[in-house]
């Protein structure tokens, strides 16, 4: 396996039980490191606090979860006004959202892809001619 990018979907499946959580814990072993953007810790505290509203997590598990996510073991190389630039010119390109695209503005920097759970960030990203290596599906991370 090589490094990754790690977005807020991938991070939340080390905190909740989903499909694809075991393919996601397989990246806490050790041999990649992880890198992301300090926006992963917003996101993924949406997502689960969207999860609790739902009544899919408890309010005690949307607490410890967020707790935990604060150790995840990624690295935060860049400052998000670093990478908003780029961000937003990839947004342009791709004609998809800014959030997802910090994730691939720090791969390009890092020269690694981002690792995901959003198939339609994966799938906007694949499809363009000289971005498509720079992302990779969970279900198939090496």
């Amino acid at each position: 396996m090589s490094d990754f990018v790690v977005d807020a979907s991938v991070a939340v499946k080390w905190l909740v039980d989903e499909p694809f959580s075991e393919e996601a814990a397989r990246l806490l072993d050790g041999s990649v490191a992880l890198v992301a953007p300090e926006l992963v810790f917003v996101e993924a505290a949406n997502a689960l606090w969207a999860m609790r509203r739902r009544g899919a997590i408890g309010e005690g598990d949307f607490a410890e979860a967020v707790a935990l996510l604060k150790s995840a073991p990624m690295a935060i190389p860049t400052p998000m006004r670093q990478l908003l630039p780029s961000a937003a010119r990839l947004a342009s390109d791709l004609d998809h959202p800014v959030f997802d695209c910090v994730y691939l503005a720090l791969a390009l920097q890092e020269q690694c892809p981002v690792i995901t759970a959003d198939n339609r960030f994966h799938d906007v990203v694949r499809g363009h001619a000289y971005l498509a290596d720079r992302i990779v599906h969970i279900r198939t991370p090496s």
